[in-house]
C-alpha cells in the first residue's frame, strides 16, 4: 500500500507497541505532526514546555515501564534541545527512540533555517542514527532503530528525516514479525569456573550495576545471593534490586556509598560484578579497588571489560541468563562469620547517618515511604538530595528507582517523573528535588498541570547549590564560588502560577501534615522543604580516596 513518510512513521511506532509520545512540534515536523491527529485514539501524544523535557519523559517512561521511549522534535533548535536528554539515556543505558524532523532535502548543507546537523551531533551519545533522506529508506531506518535501541547493551538511537521524505509516498509493507535477537550468554566452562570459585570464597560480595534490572535478571540474583548467603551491593543504576530491610543489603557503593558497602568489598576474598561498569564513582582509586579479591566481571558490553578495572576473569553474556546458569551449580551455604562481620559494619552506616537538622532530608524522606505503598516510584534529579534517597529510601521494588546516574544530569527529574506517571498512571510518582536542581526545568510543571498528573514533587530548599558547595566546605577552605545564589523564589507562589497545590513545611510534623494533604489531590503537589544549608551528604570518599580515607563527620 503506498503511503507517506509521515504515516510509516506511525505505522511502525504501532508496531512497536508504542502508545505514547513525547514531543514538540516545529515547522519542519508538521507533516508528522498532522499524521499524528489522525493516529490521535492509538498514539497518545505528551506536549511538553521544552525539548529537554520530553527527551527525559520519554526517558522517564522507559525506565518505569521497561519500553522503549519516543520523542519527537523538528529541526534546528528543537533537535538540539534534546541533546541532553538523549546522552543522560545514552549515559545510563535507556532505550530511547529519538525521531527528529530535519529541512528539506533540497536545502540540507545550505546553512537554512533552523537547519542543523543533528546526526553528527549526537553521533558519540547515540547507540546509532539514521539520516533519512530518501522515502524508501524510511522503514528500515525506524526498524532498526527499535531494534538497535531494545538489544545488546540499550540505548538511545536518533531517526533524523528531512520534511519531503516525512510527506513524500512510497510502498510500504507491514513487518510480518519481530526477530527475537540472541544475546550474548556465557560458555558452561566460564559458568562453572565462577560457581566454583564462588563456592570456595569465605567472604565473597556481588556488586551490580544497572545491567541487572536491566536484564530483568533481579529474582534469579536474589536466589543466588540467599543460596550462597552472599553480602550485596549496588550502583546508584541499581538501587531498589536488594530490599532495605534484607540483612544481605550491604547498601549503595561508592563515593556516598554505605560504610557497609565499602569495607565489604575492600575485605572480600572474591567481589562478582554483574551488569556494572565499576565507574570512577565506585573504584574511586582503581588501582586499590578490591585489592584483596578476585575480581570477576559479568557484562553484555564487550567495551566495559577491563576499561576501569582491570578483573582477574570477564565474561560477555546477559546477566540473566548467566544467573540462571550458575545458580544449580553454586553450593549452598551459610556464611555467619562473614555476615555478623557485614553486619556489624551495616550499624557503623546507620550511626553515621543520625538526623542533626530541625527538618532533616533522612526523616522527610522516611515519612514518604511510611506513606506510600511498596508500589511508589521515586524520581530524583541530581545533587545532595539524590544521594539522600539513594542512601534513605525504603526500597522494596525495582525500576521504582529513577535517576540521572552516569551524566548526572540537573533538570532530569520532573521531565522523567512525567513519563514515568503517564506509563505508570496506577502508580504514585513522588520526585524529589533541590532547589537548584528545579530551577532547571520547573518549567515542565505546565505540563504536568495539562495532563492533570499527580506527581507529589518535595523540593529540598537549602539555598544553595549543595553538592558543590559541601565540597567546597571539605576541600575548598569554604571559598563559596557562584554556590550561594541569594535566589529570593518563592515556590509556593511559582507553582500556583502553574495551577499546583503547593505546601511549605520547616518541621517534620508540617511535612506529615503537607504530604497527607498532597496523597489526597488529583493533579500536581509541590512541597518545598526548609533545609540546613550546612547538611552534609555522608558518608564520603573523596576522588582518588579509598575506604581508609572515609569521611563519616
Amino acid at each position: 500500500m503506498q503511503l507517506t513518510g509521515s504515516q510509516i512513521i506511525m505505522e511502525i511506532l504501532l508496531e512497536m507497541g508504542v502508545d505514547t509520545v513525547f514531543g514538540y512540534p516545529g515547522g519542519a515536523a508538521l507533516n508528522i505532526y498532522d499524521t499524528l491527529y489522525s493516529y490521535q485514539d492509538r498514539i497518545r501524544h505528551v506536549l511538553t514546555a521544552h525539548e529537554q523535557g520530553a527527551a527525559h519523559a520519554a526517558d522517564g517512561y522507559a525506565r518505569a515501564t521497561g519500553r522503549t521511549g519516543v520523542v519527537f522534535a523538528t529541526s534546528g533548535p528543537g533537535a538540539t534541545n534534546l541533546v541532553t536528554g538523549i546522552a543522560t539515556a545514552f549515559m545510563d543505558s535507556i532505550p530511547m527512540v529519538a525521531i527528529t524532523s530535519n529541512v528539506a532535502n533540497s536545502l540540507i548543507g545550505r546553512d537554512a533555517f533552523q537547519e542543523v546537523y543533528i546526526t553528527g551531533i549526537t553521533m558519540p551519545i547515540t547507540k546509532h542514527n539514521f539520516f533519512v533522506n530518501k522515502v524508501e529508506d524510511l522503514a528500515h531506518a525506524v526498524r532498526e532503530a527499535f531494534r538497535i535501541a531494545e538489544t545488546g547493551r540499550k540505548g538511545p538511537v536518533l531517526v533524523d528525516v528531512t520534511k519531503d521524505v516525512s510527506a513524500a509516498l512510497c510502498e510500504f509493507e507491514p513487518m510480518a514479525e519481530r526477530k527475537k535477537v540472541e544475546m550474548p550468554k556465557a560458555e558452561k566452562e566460564e559458568v562453572e569456573k565462577i560457581a566454583s570459585y564462588i563456592n570456595q570464597a569465605k567472604r565473597p560480595v556481588i556488586y551490580c550495576g544497572g545491567g541487572v534490572p536491566a536484564s530483568d535478571a533481579v529474582e534469579e540474583l536474589k536466589a543466588l545471593f540467599r543460596k550462597a548467603d552472599i553480602p550485596v551491593t549496588y550502583t546508584m543504576m541499581a538501587v531498589g534490586i536488594v530490599g532495605y530491610n534484607d540483612t544481605h543489603s550491604l547498601g549503595m557503593i561508592g563515593m556516598h556509598g554505605s560504610v557497609a558497602a565499602n569495607k565489604a568489598v575492600d575485605n572480600a576474598d572474591l567481589v562478582l560484578a554483574l551488569g556494572t561498569r565499576f565507574s570512577d564513582r565506585v573504584a574511586l582509586n582503581m588501582e586499590k579497588f578490591a585489592k584483596e579479591a578476585l575480581k570477576v566481571q559479568v557484562d553484555i558490553d564487550e567495551s566495559e571489560i577491563n576499561k576501569n578495572v582491570i578483573v582477574d576473569m570477564s565474561v560477555l553474556s546477559d546477566v540473566k541468563y548467566f544467573l540462571q546458569e550458575v545458580l544449580p551449580l553454586v553450593e549452598e551455604k551459610k556464611r555467619p562469620d562473614w555476615l555478623e562481620q557485614v553486619g556489624e559494619w551495616r550499624k557503623a552506616s546507620i550511626a553515621a547517618q543520625c538526623p542533626a537538622a530541625k527538618l532533616h532530608p533522612r526523616e522527610i524522606i522516611g515519612a514518604v515511604c511510611d506513606m506510600t505503598d511498596k508500589e511508589t516510584i521515586y524520581v530524583t534529579d541530581v545533587g545532595q538530595h539524590q544521594m539522600w534517597a539513594a542512601q534513605f529510601i525504603k526500597h522494596q521494588n525495582t525500576k521504582a528507582f529513577l535517576t540521572s546516574g552516569g551524566l548526572g544530569t540537573m533538570g532530569f527529574g520532573y521531565g522523567a517523573a512525567i513519563g514515568a506517571q503517564v506509563g505508570c498512571p496506577d502508580k504514585r510518582i513522588v520526585h524529589f528535588t533541590g532547589d537548584a536542581s528545579f530551577h532547571m526545568n520547573l518549567n515542565e510543571a505546565c505540563t504536568a498541570v495539562s495532563e492533570n498528573l499527580p506527581i507529589i514533587t518535595v523540593i529540598m530548599n537549602n539555598h544553595v547549590l549543595g553538592m558543590v558547595y559541601q565540597w567546597q566546605s571539605a576541600f575548598y577552605e569554604r571559598r563559596y564560588s557562584a554556590t550561594t545564589p541569594q535566589r529570593k523564589t518563592d515556590f509556593l507562589k511559582v507553582g500556583e502560577g502553574f495551577g499546583v497545590k503547593t505546601f511549605r513545611a520547616e518541621t517534620p510534623e508540617e511535612f506529615r501534615e503537607a504530604f497527607a494533604e498532597a496523597l489526597k489531590v488529583n493533579g500536581p503537589v509541590w512541597i518545598e522543604c526548609i533545609i540546613d544549608q550546612e547538611e552534609k551528604v555522608l558518608p564520603m570518599i573523596p576522588n582518588g580516596g579509598t575506604v581508609a580515607d572515609i569521611i563519616l563527620n
